[in-house]
């Protein structure tokens, strides 16, 4: 298993093709996926792998498999992501959990090491996280890493509007908290 990054409980490494199943049951999961308003469908969750797949080709890094330690059961996907708002690119910090692991600490967790691997590795200034307004879990995580809201905006998707607070946390705030 290529390790990206890790954590106390965690390990990070790269999507493959073969998280079908276990990505199913994350992706597919409306109560999980409340804040695209749709669950994924197979067909969905392929495109999805693959797009992940891409961006490690193109950029590097996108969302890890994030594995747990002692059982080596998939918890989610966390990392950072290149991401675009209104026409200004940003590296951000993302995180999707499997429902049965939510409340364990694990995105704070996954999403600290992801801003760590952000500004070491990847030598951003800045990590943003693009959070629906009523995503309260996610929101909190975001507010647990030192991110502050720095606006909104809309983002489409599936041709809807969606508003979107845009978090963000800098280079040095960061390394007077660690």
């Amino acid at each position: 298993m290529d390790r990206m990054i890790e954590s106390e409980r965690l390990i990070f490494r790269k999507i493959v093709r073969d998280d079908f199943a276990e990505l199913c049951a994350i992706l597919q999961d409306r109560e999980v996926m409340y804040a695209w308003e749709h669950a994924f469908s197979d067909a969905e969750v392929r495109e999805w792998i693959e797009e992940n797949l891409d961006r490690y080709d193109n950029e590097g890094f996108s969302y890890f498999a994030a594995i747990t330690k002692n059982t080596q059961e998939l918890v989610g996907v966390i990392g950072p992501l290149q991401e675009m708002v209104e026409g200004v690119p940003y590296i951000g910090v993302a995180y999707i959990l499997n429902r049965r692991f939510w409340g364990k600490g694990y995105a704070l967790e996954g999403a600290k090491a992801a801003v760590q691997y952000a500004f070491a590795a990847l030598q951003t200034e800045k990590v943003i996280a693009q959070i629906r307004p009523a995503n309260l879990r996610s929101r909190q995580v975001a507010e647990k890493l030192g991110m502050e809201v720095a606006g909104e905006f809309t983002k489409q998707y599936h041709r809807k509007a969606m508003c979107h607070l845009l978090y963000v946390i800098e280079r040095r705030k960061w390394r007077k908290m660690t």
